[in-house]
């Protein structure tokens, strides 16, 4: 629930507001509103269509593999649900896409009885990670779903099933991952979940990212607290909460083992902790140690030539008597203008134009600071005395393994049957075979980085299965080869966008997976094994980010990678152009959102907007760059992520320059001439969250849309908001949405009063601008929608999902919807013209699949009806005849364009012509004009096609 409170200050209205938490019955109560809404709603008939990628996958976050039979095992992604596999990995099929989320962070299954635990929520603390509902429960091998409490978790750690009893079980409890909450810690059940009993809690900020049990031994278990506070700018993922606990009775009871004088890190500095018992007495642990390092001990060798360290400390006398060649070195090395030399930077500093210290500052962009690391990092610890004392087993430091988000892995696995092979997985996964002392990376060829899962084979040496931000990987030989099982559309989209070409082609940027662009009619398998070419193809790495293309050429892309590194792509000739602008010499660091917004003019495709903290601006495609405003953000804030950036872009396509910019801090800014000058135009709403959207109208200039979204306070309430005044005035359009965050608006091009939104938890349309909303549902799971895109030829809505890839549907009967459609009791649109084939229901082979027409008509009843079908010949033979019981809203009536039997003896009697029987049974209707009826209790209606 969010607080507000009005001011009145000299005649204006400013809502400040204290963000809370949304309670979990809210939460509960949007689901249940949710699946009422499914029931109701007038496109419920209306389908979604997966069109994939797959080969790139998402993020895994547990695997759950049959020990008695391997190629039987489920996977867990972190928002893309559950995937069951009995063929080895070949194929899978969703089991979870029934239930409320797709967001897991663990899952456990008593493969003897059938049940499945599935927590969710998932347990890496990404700032991509989402909150779940509670525990899952199915007892039939995932076919139904039963919801088993603890609603507040937000997410889940680790859950642990007895092997000789499904019905006791052990829930580690990770929390809120914005806010304090006292639902954490561990949670024991006797009963399947009917009841819950808190055996464990630290305290409001600590919770349980890891438990482990004694093979053969379920009485003995481990248990790994994690202390953490991730704020929307700031992230510290340790403290005094952090540490090791110890069970002897089935978590009933805790004790904790990592104590001053165990040997185990205690204090502030203490990390995400993984944990791997190999029997009663041994155990290991990885720690990612947040203590600083010990500059004297460092045993790195210092880079050759100069470092940004290096002029942190430097005097203005030792910076002129540098070397020009190794100053000139490190100015070309390290990207900076081509303005600044060794001769003009020097004279800068003479000047006191500069200091040397802000050469240093220059290079302290986010994405840097990203990969420094001055923390002690990924260590292990052994014991062999079931956990009353700890060894550390690496004497070197283990870098380039966590990096500097060790909040992000911390997992370690132990070989059932050889005490001294380890494994760990980080951004490479990488193993032991002397109990941790040193270690060989087996990321493989085929094999993503960032590692979560890893399920060892106890009854076959060398077989390893790994799940992974790319997805799952099989190998038999111990990580010397791989095998790639990515079939599941999982991906984790951030960003889409649509081209003009036919066929178009769709973009998109994936979490930690690159920007990939296909053709939206590709079809999703595995032909492309055989044909050597995978439709979707990769064009950009890191974490993919948003994208534009130039309308007037569809070679010339815009996108990049997290932080604002931005590029243009010349798909013809491959050649990417580095196009983020700098910041002067002297200046603090231009501040980029990990999704920096990047928009062409509609008015102008050589004008390119990217947004930092200050609104930029080129007018030739990236290569200079004007900065049009000061900053638009409330000035940033002191941490360890990049905030106070501008998160949104739009320009309005009726006026050049008419501009509108939001920020993750919750300032929209308005200019109307071109970055002249800018005025907030958001004090009456509700204050600091994050502006997902601002959109400005494709039909009313004065007219723009706003979402807000309060997830990284753990506020789930829906915002929206829409503005007939350019800003200076606001209205609520929410009402209707069940609480989830808002990510995204889109305005239909056609229909002003079509706009469809994405939420943390689906899709939903207004055709009414928002005075009341429908859920788009049909075909696609309840899963986070992070952008939507319109073709506007097509006429196909694109859903870019996080967690499900990208679904389209064709939304050109929506379109249709106005309020003159609305008002009347039967509606029948327009049925496009069909091309006779001779193929219809034949095959070429008795072995394949015979080709199958059909032909869609879509019709509007204003009520629940039943509706007799009648299709005619142009000279009145009823070819065929059906019944279709009708929702109130839009229906879609299949038709096979076959004869029934009736009516091919009738068409017979009055045509004397051959009408030959295809392959699959059907006779299929000829070339001509048809008619289609349909009839009700209380309204008729009809429509023509040609068979051409």
């Amino acid at each position: 629930m969010k607080k507000v409170c009005f001011l009145l200050l000299a005649g204006v209205s400013i809502a400040t507001a204290q963000i809370q938490p949304t309670p979990s019955s809210n939460v509960v109560e949007a689901l249940s509103q949710k699946k009422i809404m499914d029931e109701n709603s007038l496109v419920k008939h209306v389908s979604l269509k997966n069109i994939g990628p797959t080969i790139m996958s998402g993020r895994v976050v547990d695997l759950a593999v049959n020990e008695d039979n391997p190629t039987e095992y489920y996977v867990a992604y972190a928002s893309g649900g559950l995937w069951y596999t009995n063929n080895n990995g070949t194929s899978f099929t969703p089991v979870m896409d029934g239930t409320q989320t797709q967001n897991l962070g663990d899952i456990a299954v008593h493969w003897a009885s059938g049940t499945i635990y599935a927590g969710t929520g998932e347990n890496n603390a990404s700032r991509s990670s989402y909150a779940g509902i509670g525990i899952l429960k199915s007892t039939d091998h995932g076919k139904t779903w039963q919801h088993m409490g603890l609603e507040d978790s937000h997410h889940i750690g680790r859950i642990l099933v007895n092997p000789d009893n499904e019905n006791e079980v052990i829930v580690g409890v990770a929390g809120h991952l914005y806010s304090p909450n006292e639902e954490r810690g561990i949670y024991k059940t006797s009963d399947g979940g009917k009841t819950w009993q808190k055996t464990l809690f630290i305290n409001n900020d600590t919770g349980v990212i890891d438990i482990a049990y004694a093979p053969n031994n379920f009485n003995i278990q481990y248990a790994a607290a994690w202390q953490k506070d991730r704020k929307a700018w700031d992230f510290i993922g340790n403290g005094d909460g952090s540490g090791i606990y110890k069970s002897t009775d089935a978590g009933a009871t805790w004790k904790k083992v990592s104590t001053p004088d165990s040997g185990f890190p205690t204090g502030n500095g203490v990390g995400r902790i993984g944990l791997a018992v190999y029997d009663e007495n041994t155990v290991y642990a990885v720690h990612d140690n947040q203590f600083r390092r010990n500059s004297t001990k460092e045993k790195k060798a210092k880079q050759e030539g100069l470092t940004k360290e290096d002029f942190k400390t430097l005097s203005k006398d030792q910076f002129l008597n540098l070397n020009d060649k190794d100053l000139n070195e490190f100015l070309k090395t390290n990207n900076f203008h081509e303005k600044y030399r060794a001769a003009n930077v020097k004279q800068m500093v003479r000047s006191n134009a500069v200091k040397p210290s802000d050469l240093a500052l220059y290079l302290e962009d986010a994405n840097a600071m990203l990969f420094d690391t001055p923390v002690i990092g990924a260590e292990v610890y052994k014991s062999n005395d079931a956990g009353k004392t700890w060894k550390k087993q690496n004497e070197d430091y283990i870098d380039d393994l966590f990096y500097s988000y060790g909040y992000y892995f911390a997992q370690i696995s132990v070989d059932p049957n050889n005490v001294d092979a380890i494994y760990l997985s980080g951004v490479p996964i990488i193993a032991s075979k002397d109990g941790g002392k040193t270690y060989t990376s087996i990321n493989g060829d085929n094999v993503h980085s960032d590692h979560h899962a890893l399920w060892i084979n106890p009854k076959l040496k060398g077989h390893l299965i790994n799940g992974n931000d790319g997805g799952v990987n099989t190998t038999y030989d111990d990580g010397a080869h791989w095998i790639k099982n990515n079939t599941p559309s999982v991906g984790q989209f951030y960003a889409i966008a649509v081209d003009q070409e036919e066929p178009y082609n769709v973009y998109g940027g994936l979490q930690d997976n690159g920007v990939w662009m296909g053709p939206h009619n590709a079809e999703e398998n595995t032909s492309w094994h055989q044909e050597g070419q995978y439709p979707w193809k990769s064009i950009m790495g890191g974490d993919g980010m948003q994208v534009e293309i130039d309308n007037r050429n569809a070679n010339i892309v815009y996108t990049g990678y997290q932080f604002g590194n931005y590029f243009r792509i010349n798909l013809e000739t491959n050649k990417n152009t580095y196009i983020q602008p700098k910041h002067e010499l002297g200046e603090s660091p231009y501040r980029f959102n990990w999704q920096s917004p990047i928009l062409l003019s509609a008015h102008n495709q050589d004008i390119v907007y990217l947004g930092g903290n200050k609104l930029h601006r080129s007018l030739n495609q990236g290569d200079d760059w004007e900065t049009i405003s000061g900053d638009l953000t409330k000035g940033g804030k002191k941490g360890n992520v990049a905030f106070g950036t501008l998160t949104t872009i739009s320009e309005s396509p009726f006026k050049f320059g008419l501009l509108y910019t939001g920020s993750d801090d919750g300032l929209i800014q308005r200019s109307d001439n071109g970055g002249g000058s800018w005025t907030v135009v958001s004090k009456s709403l509700p204050q600091n969250l994050w502006v997902s959207r601002v959109v400005a109208s494709k039909h009313n200039q004065n007219r723009v849309y706003a979402t807000l979204n309060g997830y990284r306070s753990d506020d789930f309430t829906a915002y929206i908001y829409v503005s007939e005044d350019k800003g200076a005035t606001w209205k609520s359009i929410a009402n209707g949405v069940p609480n989830a965050p808002v990510n995204v608006l889109v305005e239909d091009p056609e229909n002003e009063n079509l706009l469809f939104i994405g939420t943390d938890n689906g899709l939903y349309l207004s055709l009414d601008q928002g005075a009341t909303w429908n859920s788009f549902h049909n075909g696609m799971p309840y899963v986070a929608v992070h952008d939507l895109v319109i073709q506007p030829k097509e006429k196909h809505l694109l859903v870019g999902t996080h967690g499900r890839s990208i679904y389209k549907a064709d939304i050109a009967s929506i379109e249709k919807m106005t309020p003159d459609v609305l008002n009347k009791k039967l509606h029948l649109f327009n049925v496009e013209n069909i091309k006779h084939s001779r193929r219809w229901g034949n095959s070429w082979s008795t072995w394949s699949k015979p080709n199958t027409p059909g032909q869609d008509i879509t019709f509007y009843s204003g009520t629940d009806d039943v509706y007799r079908a009648t299709i005619k010949s142009s000279d009145g033979v009823t070819v065929s005849e059906t019944e279709i019981v009708a929702d109130k809203g839009l229906n879609v009536l299949s038709y096979d364009l076959a004869f029934s039997k009736i009516g091919k003896l009738n068409y017979l009697k009055k045509h004397k012509t051959e009408l030959k029987q295809a392959d699959d049974g059907k006779t299929y209707l000829p070339k001509g004009t048809y008619t289609i009826i349909l009839k009700g209790d209380a309204s008729t209606g009809e429509v023509n096609f040609d068979i051409e």
